[in-house]
């Protein structure tokens, strides 16, 4: 059986760090994570609408080996700036691949769609999150909350309030892996209107309720309930990290992104539609030493699914009310 690391969040896997920024005001917010030495990393995109800067990089076949942060933000494509703040604080610190003389801090970095929860969005000419993410960065630690916070703080799904989520697993082969994401999908989390995940059967313990699954389901169970049904189109997207502390190649690590939106499906009624930029990061810190058997790489891939789907389920759990809200938090059904 599965089993969560010492804190059950993504910094459970050695060499990873995770910094937050919120603006109350705004009702948004950046996460960042960051790489205490480069990480070898990947992506998978399956959205219809996604928001990306640097993901292009990524792939098995282009040149750059390994990174130094990945961002998560809200704000849609304003949201983007929040990857040139987190530059510009690891640039102070001399971090970045030396490129004829200069250090170039390598950070990917995706957006979700927020502007529309009932936070001020007159920020003026610029947009806050270029700051946010500088902040982000100077806050980063081994411990962090969930809910709304950082790239949660305005997120939303299907009828409740989204939020900042995060998991770990460690395998008996020794290797642990974490997941994080900021949840605001078109769909739900819950089962119908109900109190109970999607997720429930990989719940460890009572991490988001310890319900189970409804007995008898709900006869809406299959109902799709979405959003805001009259602005389905790029309004949303759930985007997430997933990580571990094994030797992995770049293919590899692509392999692990790919596996690991297994945990938005189980999460998630519906996910990875047209309307949202669904996104998973992958990042291989490899402070274990280990490289994995044929089939220690299954449990791997398999356990990616699970614990992302976790994270998916604690980021909604651990929302808390705030002024102004459009939607209620999971804690009042």
């Amino acid at each position: 059986m599965f089993r969560t690391g010492r804190r059950n969040l993504i910094t459970d896997v050695a060499g990873l760090r995770v910094g937050n920024a919120s603006d109350a005001m705004v009702k948004s917010g950046v996460t960042v994570v960051l790489c205490d030495e480069p990480a070898v990393a990947g992506v998978q995109i399956l959205g219809g609408a996604p928001g990306t800067r640097e993901t292009d990089l990524l792939e098995p076949h282009n040149s750059i080996e390994a990174i130094h942060a990945v961002v998560l933000s809200g704000g849609s494509a304003f949201g983007l700036d929040a990857a040139s703040g987190v530059q510009a604080a690891l640039r102070e610190r001399g971090i970045g691949v030396e490129v004829g003389g200069f250090r170039v801090p390598i950070v990917p970095a995706a957006i979700l769609f927020d502007l529309r929860n009932g936070g001020d969005k007159d920020w003026g000419r610029y947009p806050p999150y270029r700051d946010l993410g500088y902040e982000a960065a100077q806050a980063v630690g081994i411990d962090f909350p969930l809910g709304t916070v950082g790239a949660g703080t305005g997120a939303l799904s299907s009828g409740l309030k989204g939020g900042l989520g995060s998991a770990s697993t460690v395998l008996d082969s020794g290797v642990t892996i974490g997941a994080l994401a900021a949840v605001n999908p078109i769909g739900s989390v819950t089962i119908a209107r109900s109190r109970h995940f999607w997720a429930a059967p990989f719940e460890i313990g009572d991490e988001f309720g310890g319900l189970g699954y409804p007995s008898p389901m709900p006869e809406d169970a299959k109902r799709i309930l979405l959003k805001f049904r009259d602005m389905q189109v790029g309004g949303n997207t759930t985007i997430a990290v997933i990580a571990t502390d094994a030797v992995l190649t770049k293919a590899a690590a692509k392999r692990l992104a790919i596996a690991a939106h297994d945990g938005f499906v189980r999460a998630i009624w519906p996910t990875h539609t047209p309307a949202d930029g669904d996104l998973v990061f992958a990042l291989a810190t490899g402070r274990s030493g280990i490289e994995l058997a044929p089939n220690d790489a299954i449990e791997l891939y398999a356990a990616a699914g699970a614990t992302m789907a976790r994270a998916i389920s604690r980021g909604v759990f651990a929302a808390t009310p705030a002024k102004g809200d459009l939607f209620p938090v999971w804690s009042s059904r």
